[in-house]
């Protein structure tokens, strides 16, 4: 291989007037932005792109996607470049796929193969590598249909080297599918993993904010100023795969577990769902979801809908507007008009839908942003306040482990404690220490537990 490839958008022409539904799939409107999206994929995996050509089409053809005439017309570029491989930025069926490497003597690699062969390179953990594997397998085992004549030779034996009469595309199948079956259970231990350790970030007093959004929207940026970590952040597609957990402080004191997970993409693969849905757990287990959003980029609105659709795949609606902030990221793009005119659309928004203007680069917007996520937190949290005599080292030791510690004044041997703490063991703490929700009266104070 030379690395030298030429990227083609086989885009489907829209009637005038056609809209696009919410349910028609995440597509994005401007050619010019996919083919600029695809040519960034096709060079995450380090390709020469000598030649983007749009192609425009009426319908897909069954045997080669594309149109005679079309087919042609690339296939004349092949030689002139000297390109081994095209890049077709769609889903290919296995005969549209094995039709077009014979008419252009080339290889060819769909969305998805391409997706899954970034996926392949940038995972670094075993649990990434394992769920880029299954991802793999399920589509190489759908393009067993080529023009190999291996494929089609029967071989007889006994045990592993196949029964008698079987074909060598049977037995590939087979290996396949006990390959995946052995990954499938390796995967769900690794959810188990994740469920215990979930399990045990839930008996301390840490919340989880997940980041989400678009690939290259500045994810792993944001989540390197937020909190001081070394999370590889580059400007390229898929910069990062591999879920990281890191603390951050909170404007009042108080912390919570930021958890940056993969970048979506629109046509995301449905096997890389379905394959990567023990890592984006993390973001249906989160109290809070931001939204990461590059507002300065073209198609930032389709983005937007393509991570929607990606979150409601997931069962979280975003619309419901719960625990979910949009973060307006790379500001630093635009001049002060510009920014002032973005901040007055985000002060329209409805107070269940907020949106905090940042740059990551810069760090401006970041302290809005974090009291943005306290005051969420704190909506599903209550608010006690309690006395507990200064000796009394173990429970304060507790009350600092379990609760968020707001305020503490000493008086007469006595600490006035103003804690915040989960639904979960709010009453552990009325009870044991006679707290009260702040505002009531001393009468209402529950008795304190001996």
């Amino acid at each position: 291989m030379t690395g030298r490839a030429i990227v083609v958008g086989p885009y489907l022409r829209t009637r005038r007037g056609e809209a696009e539904s919410a349910d028609s799939g995440p597509v994005i409107r401007d050619i010019d932005a996919r083919l600029e999206e695809i040519t960034g994929l096709a060079r995450a995996i380090d390709l020469t792109v000598v030649e983007a050509v749009p192609a425009s089409i009426g319908q897909i053809r069954p045997a080669t996607y594309l149109g005679k005439g079309k087919v042609e017309e690339i296939g004349a570029l092949i030689p002139v470049h000297a390109v081994e491989l095209v890049v077709m930025d769609c889903a290919l069926s296995p005969i549209q796929q094995r039709n077009l490497e014979k008419a252009w003597n080339a290889k060819v690699l769909d969305r998805t193969g391409l997706i899954l062969e970034i996926f392949g390179r940038r995972a670094t953990t075993k649990e990434g590598a394992l769920q880029v594997e299954l991802a793999h397998l399920n589509y190489q085992r759908s393009r067993l249909v080529r023009s190999w004549t291996h494929l089609e030779r029967q071989r007889g034996g006994f045990g592993f080297l196949g029964g008698p009469g079987e074909t060598q595309i049977e037995a590939d199948r087979r290996l396949i599918g006990e390959r995946i079956t052995k990954i499938e259970s390796e995967i769900k231990k690794v959810a188990a993993t994740r469920r215990l350790h979930r399990a045990g970030r839930k008996r301390v007093p840490y919340r989880i904010v997940a980041l989400v959004g678009y690939t290259n929207a500045g994810k792993s940026t944001l989540f390197n100023r937020l909190t001081a970590a070394e999370v590889k952040a580059a400007d390229m597609l898929f910069a990062t795969l591999d879920p990281t957990l890191r603390a951050i402080r909170l404007p009042h004191g108080g912390k919570a577990m930021l958890s940056d997970t993969v970048g979506f993409i629109s046509n995301l693969p449905t096997q890389l769902v379905a394959a990567f849905r023990a890592t984006l757990e993390e973001v249906l287990e989160a109290d809070v979801i931001l939204h990461v959003r590059d507002i300065s980029h073209e198609d930032a609105e389709a983005q937007q809908r393509d991570v929607d659709i990606v979150l409601r795949q997931l069962g979280i609606d975003p619309e419901a507007g719960a625990g979910v902030i949009e973060v307006w990221n790379k500001i630093d793009r635009f001049t002060p008009e510009e920014r002032e005119n973005l901040a007055n659309i985000a002060a329209r928004r409805p107070p269940d839908h907020p949106v905090c203007l940042v740059s990551a680069v810069t760090g401006e917007g970041l302290p809005a942003l974090l009291a943005a996520i306290e005051d969420r937190l704190a909506a599903s949290r209550a608010t006690l306040s309690l006395e507990i005599d200064a000796s009394d080292g173990a429970g304060i030791s507790w009350l600092h482990r379990n609760t968020e510690v707001l305020a503490k004044h000493l008086h007469d041997g006595r600490f006035d404690m103003t804690v915040r703490v989960d639904a979960t063991k709010r009453d552990i703490v009325a009870q044991r220490f006679g707290a009260r929700e702040v505002g009531a009266t001393a009468s209402d104070r529950p008795p304190r537990s001996s």
